[in-house]
């Protein structure tokens, strides 16, 4: 049914240029580039396909959330497409603000994929809440797709997309190769207000968000005596993940012995990468220590290891980050803190990074042959459709079989005004079984699709063609259906 689909999406190539280095940040329906009120520019999306709609929610004011991109609730998918430099490792950030721009009152429920990987499901449940999908990926290739498919109510949109480059080593992980980190919580403890930490003070612009804030599941059953410290002693934070100062220089402590928190685990329950932020900011006595442990229902083990922030960090006012690079964790999480009988303070705890180890899926076996044919008409509409070209739908022109990987079978390509010859990368297709280029302009000879095995159909009738039928067109053991 795909050979009907003659609206086809243009997916931009963007080359990260703004003024903050290795960042990117897309204006999702926007018009003109602008600097926000934390000094980052934006950039419209400026896509050919889609619809750009303005939104007026009160509770999020600022201009990058006051414009989206809506696409229609069909088969195909919408990707936007980035430049990244291999080898390097980004955080992708995306963001949601339904705001109600179609007055259909029918919140959107979607898939958000980055190439062929299925990163998360988006399910809006109110027309004024700003949904937030952040992803820590390794680059390997020149670019990534962000792809938004899937619809089952409403449309799929966009308010935002952001890239942020990291430095040097900052979450590495021996499984980078493997899987992504989809972030799931990033807390900043014994925080002054409901305000998030970003960019500025973290020069990474990761989103740390406030332990103050209020709502459901998430930071309850706090212990009694839990109470917020501060200091504006300067933290030396240059080691690690490089938490941002401002985030250190606050925490929360168990002045009764004890930090107690529960809260809800977005993606859990999994495999994950779990680390906390230790600084010692309180001044101590000369017979005075701070040693704690770590409670996990479930892991009796880990509580053997004792925190000594200053020991263990090498000083006061220093970061110290111990954590668990790969530990199963439940969708309901509950941990604690709790002061050893040695200890005359009870613990303290600045920040805290939870990541969901997301599998990656490299996509269809086919995806570089089928990229080299696109390349050939840079100029057609057809050949713009970004991501994998089978995962998570396929290419408006492509079918491709249901396996983990998938490979295509399918090429139907009829009256697409084709010109120039039949492009010979198709015989590498080795799992094709239709192959539809009828009606073009398409001239020369037949390449050798000897190696396609699996042909069943093949139509090249209507074309300039020359030449006599080819002779391994004999040898084509499944072939049923020739035109020509």
């Amino acid at each position: 049914m795909f050979a009907f689909f003659f609206l086809l999406f243009t997916a931009l190539i963007y080359h990260v240029f703004a003024q903050v280095p290795g960042f990117f940040s897309i204006d999702c329906g926007g018009t003109e580039k602008f600097l926000d009120e934390i000094g980052l520019e934006w950039t419209p999306d400026k896509l050919v396909c889609g619809n750009a709609a303005n939104i007026s929610v009160g509770s999020e004011n600022t201009k990058p959330y006051t414009t989206l991109r809506y696409f229609p609730a069909d088969s195909r998918k919408y990707c936007y497409t980035l430049s990244v430099e291999a080898r390097k490792r980004y955080l992708v950030r995306a963001s949601f603000l339904y705001g109600n721009f179609d007055r259909n009152d029918v919140y959107p429920k979607f898939d958000i994929s980055l190439g062929a990987t299925h990163w998360s499901t988006i399910v809006i449940s109110d027309a004024d809440t700003l949904e937030v999908r952040e992803l820590i990926f390794l680059a390997t290739s020149p670019s990534i797709s962000v792809c938004l498919s899937n619809a089952s109510t409403g449309q799929p949109f966009i308010s935002t997309l952001e890239l942020r480059q990291f430095n040097g080593s900052m979450y590495y992980t021996d499984f980078e190769t493997a899987s992504y980190l989809s972030v799931s919580a990033r807390i900043n403890f014994g925080a002054v207000n409901n305000d998030s930490v970003r960019y500025p003070d973290d020069p990474f612009d990761r989103i740390w968000e406030s332990d103050s804030i209020r709502k459901a599941n998430f930071l309850v059953d706090v212990a009694a005596g839990t109470s917020k410290i501060s200091t504006t002693t300067p933290i030396n934070v240059n080691r690690d993940e490089r938490p941002p100062e401002k985030v250190m220089q606050t925490a929360v402590v168990g002045r009764n012995g004890l930090l107690n928190y529960r809260l809800n685990l977005d993606g859990f329950p999994g495999f994950g990468w779990a680390f906390s932020y230790f600084s010692e900011i309180e001044d101590l006595g000369a017979n005075e220590s701070r040693k704690f442990r770590l409670k996990l229902p479930g892991y009796p083990d880990i509580t053997k290891a004792t925190v000594n922030i200053q020991e263990n960090a090498q000083g006061r006012y220093r970061l110290y980050e111990p954590g668990f690079t790969n530990l199963s964790l439940p969708f309901v999480l509950t941990f604690s803190f709790g002061k050893t009988a040695d200890s005359s303070r009870g613990p303290l705890l600045n920040a805290m990074e939870i990541n969901k180890y997301l599998q990656i899926n490299f996509g269809s076996p086919d995806a570089a042959v089928i990229s080299g044919l696109t390349s050939q008409y840079p100029q057609a509409d057809w050949a713009q459709e970004g991501g994998d070209p089978c995962l998570p739908v396929p290419w408006s022109w492509l079918q491709c079989s249901m396996d983990a990987q998938p490979r295509i079978f399918a090429i139907l390509l009829s009256r697409k005004n084709l010109p120039g010859n039949i492009p010979s990368k198709i015989s590498k297709l080795t799992g094709l079984v239709e192959l539809w280029l009828d009606g073009n302009s398409l001239s020369g000879s037949i390449p050798d699709l000897s190696d396609c095995t699996n042909l069943r159909i093949i139509h090249l009738e209507n074309n300039r063609l020359t030449g006599a039928l080819p002779s391994f067109l004999t040898g084509l053991p499944n072939l049923a259906e020739l035109s020509s």
